[in-house]
């Protein structure tokens, strides 16, 4: 309950529309409550003593109440649905902005699906608790008990003996509430599941048709959603075995009534009238009993979605933010020093860098070499700070970057990576994401540098042209030479390249150097590249070689071909004229295939 409770805090800024509701809600239950004793009066005075004054005033009274009820209702409903959304608004704008702020770290542990489910559906299910839940068991409640008042003043001995099957009923609930909690958690864990397989599958359709896959992609989808389906078959089942029992009993009560009731009215003991409106009361002592039920699934699934939302509210962030952080100047040389440093991701064990030392000059173009899983991506992620290291130290300036402002940091710190996400919108607003007041002058000189421009007059409607989903309408070496036009916009002090012209043809990746030079030697910027082809960085000025987490040489490209094998073996790699590993046995490969 103390989900509950928290999610009651977001309340307080919708107060008045809460407080409307809640209002509404009491004058209806009122209404209510008053129209069993309206009909006692119409059948006892009006009907059975043939007096047309008290038909006709009885008449007007339940028209009366009739309207006030229905003005209420609907105050009662848009008060509490206007108060519910916005409830959703702000925990929809907590979720995606905690989203947005936890570290790589959190988003390397999580698949999307999940955090879309929790970020929509999760929400929802809050919500709608909220929007007709809260109100309705307040009101069963009030209803519950001025029934039970009512009925005990009109006749107290057949009162207890219709409340007999009362406490059978809240049992059977309390064993359905109970059961329904966990089922609701994995209903919404299997939706996270089955919405993870869905996008994966939307976002890599050209993979699975590539290795025609469709069959087993299809396979797999339909296993999960059989999960969810015999999940939901669990929920269905609580509830088909519970309600029939507390039919059975509610009906008990009503034969009570009918028969000792009945048996009263023969006798003289009690009017027609008072055992009509004695029965509408049982009526509605039975029915918020059963409201109830509604209002337990619809709490145990806010109970279940609350807890999954939280989870991700209340998640630390490994990268924070000191109190007393300084803001990294925009006119900062540049310079970067790797102090003893070692680093480990958070979910490995294995580490990814030891021990490592290393200085790159303020306005240096450094190039970075070594083989996968040398430890490449991940020094240069400790630079703006994606991952804090393990031990040791990474300062700009001799700032410890643990001690900037992390968007002072990240506006000088700007990575292009070689998977390039483009963001839905035109090729300007891609360009522009970073600097979205940029002009046009600089947007335009911006794809010039990265070799853009061209292209995208050739496209339709040249800048303003939509990339289509994640740039899909689009070459990769496109993609990577607008966010690299991206990158240059923002003007950062430090560019880092992370094998960003990969899929870039080498006439255009050799314009592109030629032209990103002048660039960097303008203002002085320190460039750090990672690539693989050895044009991209023979010319660089300083030239780092990793491996296995390790600085295992470095300096300029004829230095270090004399003086490191893994360098000089790179090289030569990618000079012969055929590459062939002689270790793999092709034929098996073709059967194994």
């Amino acid at each position: 309950m103390n989900v509950i409770l928290r999610g009651l805090g977001y309340l307080k800024t919708y107060r008045l529309l809460a407080i409307g509701a809640f209002i509404s809600m009491l004058l209806v239950t009122a209404t209510n409550l008053i129209t069993p004793q309206l009909f006692q009066l119409l059948i006892d005075d009006g009907i059975e003593g043939q007096n047309w004054n008290a038909i006709v005033n009885a008449t007007l009274f339940l028209l009366a109440i009739a309207i006030i009820r229905g003005i209420f209702s609907f105050c009662n409903t848009y008060w509490s649905e206007k108060a519910s959304q916005g409830i959703a608004f702000d925990i929809r704008n907590e979720v995606y902005t905690k989203l947005e702020t936890l570290s790589f770290s959190y988003h390397d542990s999580q698949n999307v699906g999940q955090l879309m489910t929790r970020a929509t559906s999760d929400v929802e299910g809050v919500r709608t608790f909220f929007a007709t839940g809260i109100l309705q068991l307040v009101a069963a409640l009030i209803t519950f008990m001025g029934s039970i008042i009512i009925l005990l003043l009109t006749d107290w001995q057949l009162a207890l003996s219709v409340l007999i099957p009362i406490p059978l009923i809240v049992f059977v609930f309390v064993q359905i509430f109970s059961r329904m909690g966990p089922l609701f958690g994995r209903v919404q864990q299997n939706l996270g599941v089955l919405n993870n397989i869905l996008q994966e599958n939307i976002e890599g359709i050209r993979v699975v048709k590539g290795f025609t896959a469709e069959g087993y992609e299809a396979t797999r989808y339909g296993n999960q959603n059989q999960k969810l389906f015999d999940e939901n078959i669990k929920v269905v089942n609580v509830f088909s075995l519970g309600f029939p029992t507390v039919f059975l009993l509610s009906n008990i009560a009503t034969l009570i009534v009918i028969w000792f009731g009945g048996n009263r009215v023969m006798s003289d003991a009690m009017s027609l009238g008072t055992l009509v409106a004695f029965n509408s009361y049982l009526a509605f002592l039975v029915q918020p009993i059963f409201q109830l039920g509604g209002i337990s699934q619809q709490l145990a699934r806010a109970q279940a979605s609350g807890t999954r939302i939280f989870e991700v509210v209340d998640t630390p962030n490994s990268i924070v933010e000191k109190p007393n952080a300084q803001a990294l100047a925009h006119n900062t040389a540049g310079n970067i020093r790797f102090n003893n440093v070692h680093f480990h991701y958070p979910n490995k064990s294995d580490g990814t860098l030891y021990n490592l030392n290393l200085e790159i000059p303020a306005g240096a173009t450094v190039a970075i070499l070594g083989p996968t899983g040398s430890g490449k991506s991940s020094l240069i992620n400790l630079i703006p700070r994606f991952y804090d290291v393990t031990e040791g130290s990474v300062s700009i300036d001799g700032q410890d970057v643990r001690d900037l402002e992390l968007d002072s940091l990240r506006k000088q710190v700007s990575i292009v990576l070689q998977n390039v996400q483009l963001m839905s919108g035109t090729v300007r607003d891609n360009i522009c994401f970073g600097s979205p007041d940029a002009s046009e002058e600089r947007i335009v000189n911006a794809a010039k540098i990265a070799q853009a421009h061209n292209f995208i007059m050739d496209l339709a409607e040249g800048y303003d042209t939509e990339v289509g989903e994640s740039g899909g309408n689009l070459s990769g070496g496109q993609r990577q030479r607008i966010a690299i036009a991206r990158t240059l916009l923002v003007h950062p002090r430090i560019l880092i390249f992370d094998d960003s012209m990969s899929a870039v043809d080498a006439e255009t990746e050799s314009k592109l150097r030629t032209a990103l030079q002048p660039y960097l030697d303008a203002d002085g910027h320190t460039a750090v590249i990672i690539a693989q082809r050895i044009s991209t960085v023979r010319d660089a000025d300083l030239i780092i070689v990793l491996d296995k987490g390790h600085v295992v040489a470095q300096g300029k490209h004829d230095d270090l071909l004399s003086s490191s094998a893994l360098y000089a073996d790179i090289v030569h790699s990618q000079l012969e004229a055929e590459n062939t590993d002689t270790d793999v046995d092709v034929k098996a490969v073709g059967e194994q295939a």
